[in-house]
C-alpha cells in the first residue's frame, strides 16, 4: 500500500492525473497546441526536440502565450509574450530581464532571472500519445492568478 494514496484526497488526486492532449506527430508538426487539463488551460510547445507545457496566460498581464514567438536569450529557449514582450523560459518558467549596473558606464547588459513566474507542467510521451500532468508544486506562481477564477478556460484561437 502506498502511503501517498491513502492520505491524498481523491479529488486532488484526480486533478494531478495525466490527461491526453494529442498525438505526438500532430504536435511536432504544429509546434504548439492548447489544451484544457482539469479546468486549467495550458499551451504545449514542441521546440528543438523537446515538449514543454505551461499555463497559457502570461504571468504579467494575462497575455496569450500560445501566440508568442520562441526565441533564445542567454542560451535559454523562451516564449516571448506578444503583449508586453516578457520573456519566460520554456524549461523552468523563469521570467528573464536584462540588467545593467548604472554606476558602470562601460558595463554590458546581463540577463537576470526574476524567479519562477510561470507554472510549468509535465509532458509525457507514451506510444505516440502526449499527456500533460498539472504541476503540484506547493509554491504560488504569478501565472496562477490568470489560470483560475474569471480568467480560466479561454476560447482557443487555433
Amino acid at each position: 500500500m502506498d502511503p501517498d494514496d491513502s492520505e491524498q484526497d481523491p479529488e486532488t488526486k484526480e486533478q494531478y492525473a495525466s490527461v491526453y492532449v494529442g498525438r505526438e506527430e500532430d504536435i511536432k508538426r504544429s509546434e504548439r497546441i492548447t489544451a484544457v487539463v482539469h479546468d486549467r488551460e495550458v499551451v504545449i510547445f514542441y521546440h528543438k526536440g523537446e515538449f514543454h507545457a505551461m499555463d497559457i496566460r502570461c504571468y504579467h498581464s494575462g497575455g496569450p502565450l500560445h501566440l508568442g514567438e520562441i526565441e533564445e536569450f542567454d542560451g535559454r529557449a523562451c516564449i516571448v509574450c506578444p503583449w508586453h514582450k516578457y520573456k519566460i523560459t520554456l524549461e523552468t518558467g523563469e521570467g528573464l530581464y536584462q540588467s545593467i549596473n548604472p554606476k558602470d558606464p562601460s558595463a554590458k547588459p546581463m540577463w537576470c532571472s526574476k524567479g519562477i513566474k510561470q507554472r510549468i507542467h509535465t509532458v509525457t510521451v507514451d506510444n505516440g500519445n502526449i499527456y500533460v500532468t498539472l504541476s503540484n508544486e506547493p509554491f504560488k506562481c504569478d501565472s496562477d492568478f490568470y489560470a483560475t477564477g474569471v480568467f480560466k478556460v479561454i476560447p482557443s484561437s487555433f
